[in-house]
């Protein structure tokens, strides 16, 4: 992974600046681009609220989006949410390749479905016909648009700096010293 930035790039709103931004540092950070925040949230709001796909099944597509992208900070959010919608603390480890999970054939099929976006930029056909063989159409739809979604705000949060908050867990502890940088100098 390229090394992202040591400190924030576009420092986020002072935490009581603007009542319009909420406290996390994503929003006080996309909070310093009015516009755009109103549209982040609408669609994100959408993809988290709707009820176009189950909570426990977003979020594996969520946090497997976010440790592809190399985005400690999705990963750290999605984490609490994850185990609110029902992940046990093995999957979310699995889902950062920090440990291995009993996936069932459609939980697996969510996995491949981030796996072949970031790698081919494509559901390959084998994962699209499992993928299919429980979603419809507009979940399917919804499916794409969410690790979309996700590869976005991970790009845009590791190309900005967004920081963690103190109390926001961040890569499980296999996942952490695997991502370790190595120290080349010798």
């Amino acid at each position: 992974m390229t090394d992202l930035p040591a400190a924030p790039r576009i420092d986020p709103l002072p935490a009581d600046a603007d009542s319009h931004a909420r406290q996390l540092n994503i929003f006080r950070t996309l909070g310093r681009n009015r516009d755009l925040y109103k549209g982040f949230l609408a669609l994100g709001g959408h993809l988290l609220g709707g009820t176009g796909l189950p909570a426990r099944e977003r979020e594996i597509v969520i946090l497997r989006t976010g440790f592809r992208a190399g985005s400690e900070y999705e990963f750290g959010q999605h984490t609490r949410i994850g185990h609110d919608a029902g992940l046990t603390s093995d999957e979310i480890a699995a889902l950062a390749d920090a440990g291995s999970a009993d996936w069932s054939n459609d939980d697996r099929a969510l996995v491949d479905l981030v796996d072949d976006l970031c790698e081919y930029d494509v559901v390959r056909e084998q994962t699209w016909q499992r993928l299919s063989a429980r979603w419809t159409d507009e979940q399917l739809l919804e499916l794409l648009v969410l690790a979309g979604f996700y590869r976005l705000v991970s790009g845009v949060l590791n190309s900005v700096g967004v920081a963690l908050e103190p109390d926001t867990p961040g890569w499980p502890e296999a996942a952490r010293l695997r991502r370790a940088p190595r120290d080349t100098s010798s």
